[in-house]
């Protein structure tokens, strides 16, 4: 069997081409080829057939179109659709789709340039953009798939692109490849990567003034667009055909020059160590921290899995114990330690050639000497770390795609990050799910910060202290440090102070240190989405507002005017979001510190009011007022 994705989509088996004609059913299809040999869960397959607003009856509706799929593809084909738990995949081999050969032609590509045969890749590269029949996915009616995968699928194409003509370049080929890239221009005006490369292979070919009115005409149209200046890689190619110093790279130039060895034949690259200090007086994580000591070491030579993840909500210390683990097993990595931060919680995160170059950098690579291509950083990071035992600590990632262009292709070196993000489609990786603190850790940590003694001459205002702060070492260093800062100050009066819930996000905040930014990035992140009909901020309101601190899926069904597996896909988002907690027996859990914010936001915006999809039609949920929730759960039955 064979399937073609990047352009319409085509099945052929046995040399006949197979007719998938149900819109739907192409959905689902698309996204298992997308995905071959991966699991995709039913309620991701819901959320690309129905544009992220699926019905209560999705699960089964989805059954259904995979039995129908089966039987469009055949007995040969219909095989390989595997149900298995919480989903479905497709068993496909590389070969059986354009996108496996296409990454196959990558592949060797990369071993050809790292070889020194760059006439022989740049050939590869050219097959894998043959592949490459019109836009992806057009004839498959997901919006929600197209910009998802349809976007990576572009990108992947103009880095192809871009890497093929940076070979040519590189073998003179100017004049040849000057057509291709007017074409590649006028349908690409402001891919500055493309513009760069036309500028340079004019100037190569006697029309330096023409390159540089280009760059011109570009920057005039960056700034009339975008409101912004050409970047730094564009100008540098600017720089370079004014000063009239831009000449062809020979191949030879691309190798990287073999380093010093040691005694020992070891290369002499630099061994760095970027680790920042551990936090002082840490402590209250020490069955966490062993378990992270035991999934870093290096020892198992058959363990293939070199990617260590801990996730979890903002505020619980994930840096803190990265670090100190990090340091704990610094030893076991003589090549060095990498730390970079990836920013992905302040919705801006780094940009990833940006910390590809930084991780060159510390690893020895001159600037000049740094690859301009996103895949020709990835290839020469790879390289680098091949065969070395080094610790990578990216923290604070925004998903698993910002993860993996920094995750080495093999060897003793372990990357160990930290995600607010539940990191679910990092392959490969050992995960961590962090949770908040007992109320014995809690105090434990309270302690160590204020001092043994007064948590001893006021044992139970100390409890109640840890209490209000939910078992978030965030809060707790942050009343620490308040208390600390005031010694005569009785902790039955600040937790007092804290027992008032209009008053405990303010308490909660020394100096460049608060819990509401905390709560405010995660509350922004869901707010506008719809899960199963329902706002996920109106539905966060209510709950927070009408629900007991530990409820199950019935009475968040009976809240949001939805049926109770709608309520289950809003509460598990809102787990996703980390603005609920999942106990067991079905139970779920708002802390204080997410309730109180819940209602704080009800008395900015008001009563949360939306619509929630049921069986019978839309339902306004209900207005925020005393008693109004159990007078709701009582007339539908559930109880708390």
């Amino acid at each position: 069997m064979e399937i073609s994705l990047l352009g319409p989509l085509v099945v052929r088996s046995g040399g006949h081409e197979l007719r998938v004609s149900a819109p739907r059913q192409r959905v689902v299809l698309a996204a298992l080829v997308l995905n071959a040999n991966r699991l995709v869960p039913v309620r991701t397959l819901a959320r690309f057939v129905w544009d992220g607003t699926p019905p209560p009856s999705a699960t089964a509706t989805i059954r259904t179109y995979v039995m129908r799929l089966r039987q469009c593809l055949g007995p040969h084909g219909g095989s390989r659709i595997v149900t298995r738990a919480p989903g479905y995949l497709i068993e496909m081999e590389e070969d059986e789709t354009d996108l496996g050969r296409l990454q196959a032609h990558r592949r060797t590509a990369q071993s050809l340039v790292e070889g020194g045969a760059l006439p022989q890749a740049a050939e590869h590269l050219r097959a894998a953009l043959d592949l490459w029949r019109h836009e992806p996915l057009m004839d498959v009616p997901s919006h929600t798939l197209q910009e998802l995968e349809g976007c990576h699928l572009e990108k992947l194409y103009l880095q192809t692109l871009t890497w093929r003509v940076d070979l040519d370049l590189a073998l003179g080929r100017h004049a040849e490849i000057l057509p291709e890239l007017w074409r590649l221009g006028r349908e690409h005006p402001l891919h500055e990567g493309l513009i760069g490369r036309l500028m340079l292979a004019l100037s190569r070919s006697g029309q330096q003034t023409e390159a540089l009115d280009l760059f011109r005409r570009t920057r005039s149209a960056l700034v009339d667009q975008l409101g912004a200046e050409p970047g730094g890689e564009l100008r540098a190619v600017q720089q370079r055909i004014l000063r009239v110093e831009d000449e062809p790279e020979q191949p030879s130039a691309r190798r990287q020059d073999p380093p010093a060895l040691w005694s020992d034949g070891r290369p002499r690259w630099p061994v760095p160590a970027q680790l920042p200090a551990a936090a002082a007086g840490f402590t209250a994580r020490g069955r966490e921290l062993a378990r992270l000591e035991g999934l870093l070491d290096c020892a198992p030579a058959a363990e293939t899995r070199t990617t260590v993840a801990l996730t979890g909500g903002g505020g619980l210390g994930k840096t803190a114990l990265a670090v100190q683990a990090a340091h704990q097993v610094r030893d076991r990595f003589p090549d060095g330690q990498l730390f970079v931060e990836l920013e992905g919680s302040s919705g801006r995160p780094v940009d990833s050639g940006e910390i590809l170059a930084r991780l060159l950098a510390g690893l020895g690579v001159p600037d000049t000497a740094v690859p301009a291509s996103h895949a020709g950083r990835i290839a020469l990071f790879r390289s680098l770390t091949d065969g070395r035992r080094m610790l990578i600590v990216l923290d604070d990632a925004a998903n698993a795609a910002q993860v993996r262009p920094f995750v080495p292709g093999a060897g003793g070196s372990r990357v160990l990050v930290t995600s607010r993000d539940r990191l679910t489609d990092l392959e490969g990786a050992h995960t961590t799910a962090l949770e908040p603190l007992s109320e014995a850790g809690a105090l434990e940590l309270l302690g160590r910060i204020v001092g043994r003694r007064r948590t001893e001459r006021e044992p139970g205002a100390a409890r109640q202290v840890a209490a209000e702060c939910a078992g978030l070492p965030l809060a707790v260093r942050i009343i620490g440090s308040r208390i600390s800062a005031r010694p005569r100050r009785e902790l039955a009066d600040v937790a007092r102070r804290l027992a008032d819930e209009r008053r405990l996000l303010d308490e909660l905040e020394v100096g460049d240190l608060a819990v509401r930014p905390v709560l405010e990035s995660a509350y922004a992140a869901t707010r506008e989405r719809t899960v199963a009909g329902v706002g996920l901020g109106a539905a966060f309101r209510v709950l927070g507002a009408e629900a007991d601190a530990s409820f199950g899926r019935e009475t968040a069904a009976a809240l949001l005017g939805c049926s109770p597996d709608g309520a289950q896909d809003v509460l598990d988002a809102l787990v996703d979001a980390n603005l609920l907690r999942e106990r067991d027996h079905g139970r779920y859990l708002m802390d204080r510190l997410a309730r109180t914010y819940a209602r704080e936001r009800t008395r900015v915006e008001g009563p949360a009011a939306g619509t929630a999809r049921t069986g019978s039609g839309p339902r306004v949920l209900p207005a925020v007022g005393p008693g109004a929730g159990t007078r709701i759960a009582a007339h539908a039955g559930g109880s708390r």
